[in-house]
This record gives C-alpha cells, sequence and structure tokens, in this order.
C-alpha cells in the first residue's frame, strides 16, 4: 500500500498538462540560401562570366562538382515552423559564358515587374509565369 500511492501520484504527473490559449512554443522565423530579386536577374546578360554573375547574384548556394556548367540559388522562407516561400533559380554556362536561366518560384521584389518565361528545365515540362529569364542584348 505504501508503494501504490507515490506510483499513482507519479503516473498523475505524468497526463498532459491542459494548454492556455494563444500559449504554444516560440518558432522563429527561417530565412536560407540566396534571395534573388528580378531586379538582380534583370541585370544578367547572356555571354556574361562567372564572376560578372556571381557579383550580381551573389555566391551560388550550390555548386554540383558533377555539373560544373550549373549553379544553383535556392530559398526557402519559414514563418512560425510553415513554409512561406521556396524559390530556385538555376544558371546555366557554356564555355564559362552565361547560357540561360532556369527557375520554379522565382523572386520578385517589386510588383509589377517585367516577368518572362525561362528555359524549362526539362523537355516538355511547365514553366511559372513568374520564372526569371535572360534578358536579350
Amino acid at each position: 500500500m505504501r508503494i501504490v500511492i507515490p506510483l499513482v501520484l507519479l503516473l498523475a504527473g505524468c497526463q498532459s498538462v491542459p494548454m492556455l490559449p494563444g500559449l504554444s512554443a516560440h518558432k522563429i522565423d527561417i530565412q536560407q540560401g540566396n534571395y534573388v530579386t528580378q531586379d538582380m536577374v534583370d541585370k544578367l546578360k547572356p555571354g556574361m562570366s562567372r564572376s560578372q554573375v556571381r557579383f550580381a547574384l551573389g555566391t551560388p548556394l550550390v555548386v554540383d562538382p558533377f555539373h560544373a556548367d550549373r549553379w544553383d540559388y535556392v530559398y526557402v522562407s519559414h514563418k512560425r515552423g510553415r513554409l512561406v516561400d521556396k524559390r530556385l533559380i538555376v544558371v546555366v554556362f557554356q564555355d564559362d559564358k552565361l547560357v540561360r536561366l532556369e527557375g520554379e518560384g522565382a523572386a520578385s521584389a517589386t510588383p509589377g515587374a517585367a516577368r518572362g518565361a525561362a528555359a524549362p528545365a526539362q523537355a516538355g515540362a511547365a514553366t511559372p509565369a513568374d520564372a526569371p529569364r535572360v534578358p536579350a542584348q
């Protein structure tokens, strides 16, 4: 009997504690990657060197050693633990010169900014309307 009462009290303390309305764990806002705006993309021109592209867009988040002519600029934003924004811009080079951009959910910092279609990542793949493009010379 002496063991049963402390055991019951101990197990009673393991029940879930009711949460007060509006009281929850704090979840911080997290931004990861390269935030690339449409203005930054508009500065790119076909034939630019790698160093010029790096100056305009910043250092790429992913440089794949198996695809040396491809740079990936990835941006992910979480607010209160939920995914708010996810962007991917792929810069493709040929002979160390900018050839094209590919993108999913590309950045557009200013409303009404000029938007165009990017080269699809795969043959027949749909491209979002707000994907960045390399402006014509």
